[in-house]
């Protein structure tokens, strides 16, 4: 698939997350194509499951609860993610306590951070936890708690308990979407109280999201972006939401500037 085409589909997607439908000639005239491809888009999207199709146009099929798989999300923004995960890796220095999050994201960041020594990290994330089990050279903490089916994620009670009682130099946290007024906001209730009770105890909390996340608002509210230290992610906010974190003090690193965090 050509870089064209996917950034079509990314327009077409943000447009209707934003407005809940599009239309194939204001898109054909937007993106300067013609209607036949704007239908072909759409049809190929359907068949991702993203949108259905009327007649002159599309709405979604995701609501703000719908969550897709953690395979899907794997494979969504893929090299974005892991350009973030590099830029976010060489703020972790030896010494450091550090809370990872569950998602894509955070175990991008957790995969470059296997040089780094005399670490204690703690993550309800079973598939981070795992790339660390044979460390001698870091401590490894798992909060317990229930596995969340289809995530490998430790969720409950339990879980934010344990968590609660820990405090970290700084947390590198993911989200469902970013917006000025709702905050951060995550697709799942459960994955939304343990974020609080890691954002709750952490010196630094660092928000690390793909710019696909931001003017987007999912399922349930996780923290106001007056909580947040820094962000990190792989392209420039939008204006209103940039203005917003410059005018909170919020620093926004922009990963795919650095020439070291590119393949």
């Amino acid at each position: 698939m050509s870089t064209f085409v996917e950034y079509r589909y990314q327009f077409i997607l943000d447009i209707i997350e934003k407005r809940g439908s599009v239309n194939v000639i204001e898109l054909a005239e937007a993106l300067n194509v013609s209607d036949m491809t704007i239908r072909r888009d759409l049809r190929e999207l359907e068949k991702s499951g993203f949108i259905r199709r009327f007649h002159g146009g599309a709405v979604g099929s995701r609501g703000r609860a719908y969550e897709p798989s953690l395979m899907t999300r794997s494979m969504e923004n893929q090299k974005q993610k892991e350009i973030i995960g590099r830029y976010a890796a060489k703020m972790i220095v030896e010494g450091d306590s550090v809370a990872l999050d569950v998602g894509t994201t955070a175990y991008q960041i957790a995969k470059n951070i296997g040089h780094i020594k005399n670490i204690t990290l703690i993550t309800p994330s079973l598939p981070i936890a795992q790339l660390f089990f044979e460390r001698s050279d870091m401590r490894l903490i798992l909060p317990g708690g229930i596995v969340r089916p289809g995530e490998s994620s430790l969720i409950g009670e339990i879980t934010r308990r344990n968590i609660e009682q820990v405090f970290v130099d700084r947390l590198f946290v993911g989200a469902g979407g970013v917006d000025i007024q709702a905050g951060v906001t995550e697709f799942n209730m459960d994955d939304a109280l343990i974020k609080q009770a890691l954002i709750k105890n952490a010196k630094e909390v660092i928000l690390a999201v793909d710019a696909s996340k931001f003017d987007k608002i999912s399922f349930t509210h996780v923290a106001d972006l007056n909580q947040i230290d820094q962000v990190i992610t792989d392209a420039p906010p939008p204006e209103e939401l940039r203005r917003y974190f410059r005018n909170q003090g919020i620093t926004v690193h922009i990963a795919a500037k650095d020439p070291e965090c590119q393949e």
